[in-house]
């Protein structure tokens, strides 16, 4: 089968659940389904007031849709198989309550972890590339991850043991416990890393002179970012701006109160809509 060629392809940083935003922005951007295609950068839900809307709505246009899950997916999803508590601050009552809920559910464990386009030149993942991987890498790694969420026996072994913050070193020598959760780690939870290239997670403000031992990290990528484009979520704090050739950020923090933000990939330009108030 022929590979489908779209119009446009737009990047979209974190929803969380911000449907009325994301209307909006498509609006803006007059995003058409039948010939266009959406790349989101994973949380798609939680703490914003429409999780449900968004999920029905990407579901409901899936064909025309790259989903790449992010930490608030994983752990709604880790969270809903354990039997384990929501907190009302994550505002999921309402999709929990719905009788799709199984279904759209079922269907986020069969998005990818990663995705790749080597048409485009463009890498996504919801946090980044940890310090070490390269797109090989990366893709395979993602892969294993995707794997386990996939199988239902697995992805419940997997959420059981998926919570904590080591290892903070990739190896391949790691055991395969270890493995995924670095994996979902790096590409789900990373902001800063140690200079050593271990991953940080005391850190969720924007890259400053005061972090002397830290560095974010997509300082240890000059060589990924020389040949593949790579488009990210997650750091809210960064609004957007990254000042390095290929690397495009696009949570700008639209449950906080700012704005969603999306990225044509063809010609790299941007759209914004504010945020037609702060969620959370």
């Amino acid at each position: 089968m022929a590979k489908r060629k779209f119009m446009a392809t737009y990047a979209i940083g974190d929803i969380q659940g911000c449907y009325h935003e994301l209307r909006l922005l498509l609006k803006k951007i007059q995003f058409n389904p039948n010939c266009d295609q959406l790349w989101l950068a994973g949380d798609l839900i939680c703490r914003g007031p429409k999780s449900l809307e968004v999920l029905e709505f990407l579901y409901d246009i899936q064909d025309a849709c790259i989903v790449v899950l992010g930490n608030h997916d994983l752990h709604l999803l880790a969270t809903y198989e354990l039997g384990g508590r929501f907190n009302k601050k994550e505002k999921l009552s309402k999709l929990l309550a719905s009788n799709r809920c199984d279904q759209l559910l079922a269907w986020l464990t069969t998005q990818p972890m990663a995705h790749y386009d080597r048409d485009l030149g463009f890498l996504m993942t919801h946090a980044g590339v940890p310090p070490g991987w390269d797109l090989e890498q990366t893709l395979a790694s993602a892969y294993e991850l995707e794997e386990a969420l996939q199988k239902p026996k697995q992805r419940i072994k997997f959420f059981s043991k998926m919570y904590g913050n080591s290892p903070r070193n990739w190896s391949e020598n790691l055991k395969k416990t270890k493995r995924l959760r670095f994996t979902t780690n790096a590409l789900t939870r990373m902001r800063f890393c140690h200079l050593d290239g271990s991953l940080d997670f005391s850190h969720k403000g924007a890259p400053s002179k005061r972090y002397k031992k830290y560095q974010p990290w997509y300082a240890f990528h000059k060589e990924l970012l020389q040949e593949t484009g790579l488009v990210f979520g997650h750091w809210a704090a960064l609004n957007g701006k990254v000042k390095i050739p290929n690397l495009h950020a696009l949570d700008t923090g639209c449950v906080w109160g700012n704005k969603l933000t999306a990225l044509r990939l063809e010609d790299k330009k941007k759209f914004h809509v504010k945020a037609l108030k702060k969620w959370a």
